[in-house]
């Protein structure tokens, strides 16, 4: 998960570590690009918004990515922006759009469908 707000990073895994998840957090982009091409994740939790690099960005560079695993590696991408996905053409790039803020069911449900 890439996310550079703490409590919603410590929300999040909190949520996902008591279903039964793994989850590493990365609080900004370059790092965890590196991070996500060394360990190979199942599944991205990105936001949009972030220091430095922006989620959109790095869902760029996941997505041409010459490792082809790793280019088509399901993106949840989370934004407070979703409700309008015109004004951030990335989103269309993402497997999944979840609004925030999001309830907690609509969390795991979108997580457990993306890695079916």
């Amino acid at each position: 998960m890439i996310e550079d707000e703490a409590n919603i990073a410590e929300a999040i895994r909190f949520i996902l570590s008591r279903a039964g998840w793994r989850i590493a957090l990365h609080p900004e982009g370059t790092e965890a690009l590196r991070q996500i091409r060394e360990q190979k994740p199942r599944l991205i939790i990105l936001d949009l918004m972030l220091p430095g690099r922006s989620g959109a960005e790095i869902l760029c560079d996941l997505r041409a990515d010459a490792d082809i695993g790793l280019a088509r590696t399901p993106v949840l991408m989370l934004s407070a922006r979703a409700q309008h996905p015109d004004s951030v053409p990335a989103l269309d790039q993402a497997t999944a759009v979840l609004a925030k803020p999001f309830a907690n069911d609509d969390l795991r449900r979108m997580v457990r469908e993306l890695l079916a």
